[in-house]
């Protein structure tokens, strides 16, 4: 049987906060044994790199565990780029998610690198001995600046193109999404691992928030769990994991490559669906 890939995502402190205090949460997911552990970006230029850099390199080499560095361009020029992956590539570090990046309000974005696409092509150039494998995201209800789908699929296609080899998705709970997602890019010829990203609902405000960035649809049974267990910090926690489970088990059975779980830094919820779910990942 074909292994699916489990994987987890964390986030560096906030700026006021000690970096050591998601130390205690690495020490936890590493138990877990997942396939790879993520690590998101700071906006800006290469001076946010350093927490991501330093986290990084614990996963590595003390964790053990494969890590990946996110990497936003769109605050970011060459010449930061390329001070960026000498750091990755002096600390050891071999994976980087390639991403356009999100607008920042007040900072004027960069002009060289307009789309993800054009990162990965840099990043290609830039890597002469292919150390880096390069991952990149991609969207199963569409990026929330795509026109429609074709435009979206086309973005999608011209990443692969340029040289991603493993796509992790933006959070969605519709598994139906997902499934006709991966129909048109399989018939466009992208055949790359496309890793479905769940982001357990643990708290109704921040899905809410994440929603409203992402446009992810939110199915009726989904609605539903919010407004009978919302009030409740322990109930829509405990209904949140369980919903995440069943989308997991079904992405599994169906087949998916890979599940990427956006833990918002809680070892408590990734545990408990890793108990639930760690014997279909064989």
């Amino acid at each position: 049987m074909k292994k699916t890939l489990f994987s987890f995502e964390v986030f560096p402190p906030k700026k006021n906060m000690d970096i050591s205090s998601i130390y205690s949460t690495l020490d936890q997911l590493k138990e877990l044994k997942p396939d790879f552990i993520s690590v998101t970006y700071g906006a800006g230029g290469s001076s946010n790199c350093d927490n991501t850099l330093n986290i990084a390199k614990r996963i590595k080499d003390v964790c053990g565990v494969d890590s990946v560095c996110h990497l936003p361009s769109i605050n970011i020029n060459k010449e930061d780029c390329t001070k960026v992956l000498d750091q990755f590539k002096a600390a050891g570090i071999r994976n980087i998610l390639a991403l356009r990046g999100d607008k920042v309000e007040g900072v004027q974005p960069q002009k060289d690198f307009t789309r993800a696409c054009d990162l990965i092509s840099f990043i290609k150039e830039y890597d002469r001995d292919n150390q880096f494998k390069i991952f990149a995201a991609c969207y199963p209800e569409l990026h929330p600046e795509s026109r429609d789908i074709y435009q979206d699929i086309d973005a999608l296609k011209a990443k692969s193109d340029a040289g991603a080899e493993h796509f992790i998705s933006q959070l969605f709970f519709d598994n139906e999404k997902f499934y006709r997602f991966t129909e048109r890019a399989r018939l466009v010829g992208i055949n790359k691992p496309l890793e479905a990203g769940i982001m357990p609902c643990v708290n109704k405000k921040s899905i809410e928030r994440m929603v409203s960035l992402t446009n992810a649809e939110l199915p009726k049974k989904f609605t539903r769990m919010m407004e009978r267990f919302g009030d409740s910090e322990e109930a829509i926690r405990d209904a949140g994991i369980a919903y995440a489970i069943d989308q997991i088990v079904d992405l599994v059975t169906n087949g998916v490559e890979g599940i990427h779980l956006y833990t918002m830094n809680n070892p408590y919820i990734a545990k408990r669906i890793n108990e639930a779910v760690r014997s279909l990942f064989g």
